[in-house]
């Protein structure tokens, strides 16, 4: 079992910055390399923000590239998602969650953030 948390949401005014936190735990913790980034807006389905690749690389989504920036801590367990230059449209609750490295579908969810950007 793998437990995340999240944390660092909040509101914040157009054009500001905001970091997310994901704390990752559990006995099988490390079997999970991949660390990813979703959100959901309201009405919306849930959609990809950024992650990690399994060699260690970044991959983002078009909507948030150059404004976002995602980073771990691999000492503390944690994923960070660095958000900047923030609009109303990246208004959503943000997800993390983890899979094994070559897999498709992610196993662990967090419990989600909210993120309020107003204009």
């Amino acid at each position: 079992q793998v437990q995340l948390v999240e944390s660092g949401g909040g509101l914040v005014q157009a054009g500001g910055s905001l970091r997310l936190s994901c704390a990752a735990s559990g006995r099988t913790v490390s079997s999970y390399a991949v660390m990813g980034w979703f959100r959901q807006a309201p009405g919306k389905e849930r959609e990809f923000v950024a992650r990690f690749t399994g060699g260690g690389g970044t991959i983002y989504a078009t909507a948030v590239k150059g404004r976002f920036t995602i980073s771990r801590d691999g000492a503390k367990n944690t994923g960070y998602l660095q958000m900047t230059s923030l609009k109303p449209e990246d208004t959503a609750v943000y997800y993390c969650g983890v899979r094994r490295v070559g897999t498709a579908n992610y196993d662990y969810w967090g419990q989600g953030t909210q993120v309020t950007v107003s204009s």
